[in-house]
């Protein structure tokens, strides 16, 4: 190979590198981008699933007779007359006194 040639390859080798890291964002910076991007993507996917839930909860509560029971049940502890309703408290220990 001549020195031409050589000096030819290695300024064609430092042009790609340069095109390859230069500008605003690296080659490396695009990856990074990308790869956010497919995880805000899924988090996305995984929040819009979430709100389906919760919007057909909220249909339940408004309009489903049994949703509005469990719901006056178990968050208020109301109870129908006649019942008798038990709530277990968890025990606390005895404080020391020094």
């Amino acid at each position: 190979m001549t020195r031409a040639r050589l000096a030819g390859l290695a300024a064609a080798a430092l042009l790609a590198g340069v095109a390859f890291q230069a500008g605003e964002y690296s080659t490396f910076d695009w990856l990074k981008l990308r790869g956010r991007l497919a995880r805000e993507r899924q988090a996305l996917l995984e929040l819009e699933v979430e709100l389906d839930s919760l919007a057909r909860r909220a249909r339940a509560l408004e309009t489903d007779p049994v949703a509005q029971e469990r719901a006056a049940r178990e968050e208020f502890g109301m109870i129908r007359n006649g019942e008798v309703l038990y709530r277990l408290v968890p025990r606390v220990p005895p404080s020391r006194n020094p």
